[in-house]
């Protein structure tokens, strides 16, 4: 029985059982194989052979059997199951327990057609995906019409005044609204974007749009430069650590879109790129130096800047495995970049100070020296503990200003 069961929940999982409730195929009455005992095993385990048997006999409620003779010149003639028929898909899905979401899948599909006849071969590509946002995917159909209708509304994402459709909505849902305003289109699905911790692509200028080539650097911005919306600028915030460097008056800690970073051509040496936002406010003055706050997964926004290339570029993540990765994702981007009190010695010093980092990385990380791939393979197969995590800010002053001393 549970072979059987693995046959249909691997079907259900395949998205095939949902495809051929909306679109039948002919592939019903379908005929499930089974592997049933030969006639050694019936020599060498006769009561197990034959439970397997009566389960299946018992268990026809949604199936019939068709059977074959096994052991007739050793052992005996033996009926045996050989495969199970299902009449109908809705009596395999019956079968996996799954006939509740299979109706709410069938009324979703149908709501998605009223909405356009185009959204069934999206249902029909993503059946499970359907059913994962329920009411969300109608909702992201009417946002996809809207943008049919509306190609090039100049607007930003959030100002979209749909009811229903509450703010974040569109933010959160644009992979689904690409995908359904491309059956609209009738063209090929727009590809998924890479994901925002990712590395970042090459993005080709887009035709027609209110974004030029260096905005559309991000999901977000590449969406919006696909449907025409506004889009805010990126931002670079630093902090200049020498008090000679000409900046605007006194003013020494500066929030610049990443356009007019990238022209600055600070005269320094040197250029500390922190996660930390006390940190950053922290560092203490030091000749020839800038400090920036990374702020998380996003370098897009240092790409142009390719006077940093021209300076030292220090990074100091948290010591775990996304920190790791976010000095990897910086580095596609910078490639220069050195990291600091990122490494095994400050780990082992601050022991009292680990916590637990909810969701380890498990990505592939090609940019790592050899002592950082080391420890970022540590990390995260638990040498040192079971999701250790070293936070920046818990690094004491003392070793931390040693090690960015010059």
């Amino acid at each position: 029985m549970a072979e059987l069961r693995g046959l249909s929940l691997a079907a259900w999982s395949r998205s095939q059982l949902l495809r051929e409730l909306l679109e039948p195929s002919g592939a019903y009455p379908r005929r499930r194989p089974l592997k049933r005992p030969t006639a050694a095993t019936l020599r060498s385990d006769y009561a197990a052979a034959r439970a397997w048997a009566a389960e299946l006999f018992a268990a026809t409620g949604h199936f019939s059997l068709e059977t074959a003779e096994v052991g007739r010149t050793t052992i005996g003639s033996n009926l045996l199951p050989a495969a199970a028929v299902f009449t109908s898909v809705e009596d395999e899905i019956a079968f996996v327990g799954r006939s509740k979401d299979a109706a709410r899948f069938r009324g979703l599909a149908d709501g998605l057609s009223g909405l356009d006849a185009a959204f069934r071969a999206w249902a029909l590509r993503r059946p499970l995906q359907l059913l994962e946002l329920g009411a969300n995917a109608l909702t992201a159909a009417r946002v996809a019409l809207w943008l049919r209708d509306n190609p090039s509304p100049g607007i930003y994402v959030r100002q979209l005044g749909l009811p229903g459709v509450h703010t974040k909505f569109v933010e959160n849902h644009r992979k689904v609204i690409d995908e359904l305003a491309a059956e609209l289109r009738a063209g090929p699905p727009v590809p998924a974007d890479v994901a925002d911790d990712g590395d970042l692509p090459e993005v080709p200028a887009v035709q027609g749009s209110l974004l030029g080539q260096a905005a559309a650097r991000t999901p977000a911005a590449r969406f919006a430069a696909r449907h025409g919306f506004l889009h805010p600028p990126e931002l670079v915030r630093f902090r200049a650590l020498d008090l000679r460097l000409p900046l605007l008056g006194e003013a020494r800690d500066l929030t610049v879109t990443a356009e007019a970073f990238s022209t600055l051509s600070l005269p320094v040496e040197r250029v500390i790129v922190t996660e930390n936002l006390v940190n950053f406010l922290a560092l203490p003055t030091r000749p020839d130096t800038l400090a920036i706050y990374g702020g998380g997964y996003g370098f897009s926004s240092l790409q142009d800047a390719e006077w940093l290339r021209d300076c030292d570029v220090l990074y100091w993540g948290d010591l775990d495995t996304h920190g790791f990765r976010i000095l990897d994702q910086l580095r596609a981007v910078h490639p220069h970049v050195a990291s600091v009190l990122m490494d095994e010695a400050t780990l082992l010093a601050h022991r009292d100070a680990w916590g637990s980092e909810p969701s380890p990385s498990r990505a592939a990380l090609t940019r790592l020296t050899g002592e950082e791939a080391a420890l970022y393979e540590a990390l995260g197969s638990g040498q040192f503990g079971e999701s250790v995590r070293l936070e920046q800010e818990l690094i004491r002053w003392d070793w931390a200003l040693t090690s960015l001393d010059p």
